[in-house]
């Protein structure tokens, strides 16, 4: 196949894998990402060697364009509404995407790629928290390793009523970011996760 056909079916095999796993959840089938990208079904395993392959490459590249939204968000003038948009910008992917909220919390998070984009993650959400910490505009025991768990809070809270509300995750964000404030804080009985933390879960 000439390298232009192999690249273009490569691109509509990315696409349509997104948009079934963000309709359908990662229980969506090869045949029916192939059908929807207009390929046979042994195109799919002449990019990939697996769904799961196909899986991590579309969640890697949702990470990092969380990653850089992060990243432009350090250049805020405002800690607090960079922090607050962050979060935003991670749970709006989760609330619209069904395959990405089920695969932040999946066994496929102990693939390297996967967790090499979480780290990246963990970073930019650190760097973000850590400017706000330094502001005093959040709580002084906050992490970005809490940061990246909350993301996915207000769409599991809000999810009940997600078909009827589906922008209902939004009031749960700010009651949340309200709950990050230093004047609410309380001592807090266990501390923050940490990288082995994470580490370990992925390999369990």
């Amino acid at each position: 196949m000439p390298r232009a056909d192999a690249t273009r079916n490569r691109s509509l095999l990315i696409d349509a894998a997104a948009a079934e796993l963000s309709e359908h959840g990662l229980d969506v089938s090869i045949a029916r990402i192939a059908a929807r990208a207009g390929v046979a079904k042994g195109t799919v395993f002449n990019h990939f060697s697996s769904k799961e392959e196909l899986v991590s490459a579309i969640f890697c590249e949702q990470l990092d364009a969380l990653v850089a939204t992060g990243e432009t968000l350090l250049e805020h003038t405002d800690p607090r509404s960079a922090l607050l948009e962050f979060m935003s910008a991670g749970a709006e992917l989760q609330a619209n995407n069904r395959a990405f909220c089920e695969a932040a919390t999946a066994a496929s998070r102990a693939h390297p790629a996967i967790r090499a984009a979480s780290d990246r993650l963990t970073q930019v959400a650190e760097a973000l928290t850590a400017r706000a910490r330094q502001a005093g505009v959040v709580r002084a025991d906050v992490t970005g390793h809490d940061i990246v768990l909350l993301l996915n809070a207000p769409t599991r809270i809000a999810a009940p009523l997600a078909a009827v509300r589906s922008d209902l995750w939004q009031r749960y964000l700010r009651m949340i970011f309200d709950g990050l404030r230093p004047e609410a804080a309380h001592e807090l009985p266990v501390a923050a996760p940490t990288n082995e933390d994470f580490t370990t879960a992925a390999t369990r």
